[in-house]
């Protein structure tokens, strides 16, 4: 899993610089029409591009990381998703599945305040640590370290006889 995150991390990374190279030159051709094009209008987006454009490209990267926790966390709230949650975003080593819960469970908080708190150091050393790795490597880094985590959490299941349910990484 590692490698093919850190492999995919790196053609992201390769596609993301081309494309970032296209728009210059396509901004550069086509920067008349910018004075012939309507400008857009609403307060509310123009708030949201603001504070999205104040962010650092580590707070921008792990907003999509908190959201995807949060998400999870108000499906944990459903009732009707218990069944799916506990199959598929636990890790528990005698559960029929055993591989995408791994990546899965990484995502996976039942409470509010270890959510909360797992958030708030995650995004307090993100604009350091994807400044130095760059977001697609950040990424890489983050689903890496949940499925190993996991995977060791596994095997001291195993190894203690212990199996029940865990959530996170």
């Amino acid at each position: 899993f590692t490698g093919s995150a850190f492999g995919s991390a790196a053609i992201w990374q390769y596609e993301s610089l081309k494309s970032r190279v296209q728009t210059y030159f396509e901004e550069a051709r086509a920067d008349w029409m910018d004075k012939m094009r309507p400008q857009k209008r609403g307060d509310l987006r123009k708030q949201v591009n603001s504070w999205w454009n104040s962010l650092t490209e580590g707070q921008r990267t792990v907003t999509g990381i908190i959201a995807a926790n949060v998400f999870v966390f108000c499906l944990w709230r459903l009732p009707g998703m218990r069944r799916i949650m506990f199959t598929y975003f636990t890790s528990n080593p005698s559960s029929r599945a055993l591989c995408s819960p791994m990546l899965l469970s990484t995502f996976s908080h039942f409470s509010l305040f270890h959510m909360a708190a797992n958030m708030y150091v995650l995004w307090s050393f993100s604009s350091s640590i994807v400044s130095l790795l760059g977001c697609e490597q950040f990424i890489a880094v983050y689903l890496s370290a949940g499925v190993i985590s996991t995977f060791v959490s596994y095997v001291a299941k195993m190894a203690t006889g212990r199996f029940e349910p865990s959530l996170g990484a």
